[in-house]
């Protein structure tokens, strides 16, 4: 458990590092002035040149990859709920790198993440004892 616990933490980083670089490359890249095909195309040609939007793609990808490894190797029941934690690294990223401020309601909202986060792995603690304790009691 400890390998798919250090991969979800590697891939958590990756998609906060991710994210917060996704939002600083919309922020430079400015608002849309309209929904016509050249301001489309303008739009596009300015993601597609963005350091930071390019460099959130890559680390969205490194990402993705981690939780295919995780996938594969364990329960989809509990490597997706902690996934979850991902809005908690990307809240802590807003908020040093972006300068976000967040509201105490969030800031619930984060706690309650770290608790469903943290009662999934002690759920998966209890099926590991559990199946220790059926192999030992077998003749």
């Amino acid at each position: 458990m400890w390998k798919l616990l250090l991969i979800l933490l590697v891939g958590l980083f990756f998609e906060s590092v991710g994210v917060v670089s996704l939002k600083k490359g919309i922020t430079e890249m400015g608002e849309m002035k309209g929904f016509n095909t050249s301001e489309i195309v303008r739009m596009i040609k300015a993601g597609v040149t963005n350091k930071y939007i390019l460099l959130g793609v890559f680390f969205e990808a490194l990402f993705f990859g981690c939780l295919l490894l995780l996938m594969s190797r364990g329960d989809v029941s509990f490597v997706w709920p902690l996934t979850a934690l991902s809005f908690v690294f990307t809240t802590f990223a807003a908020v040093w790198f972006l300068g976000e401020k967040v509201s105490t309601t969030r800031w619930i909202g984060v706690v309650l993440i770290l608790i469903g986060a943290g009662l999934v792995s002690y759920s998966e603690k209890q099926k590991e004892k559990t199946v220790t304790t059926t192999v030992e009691q077998k003749p």
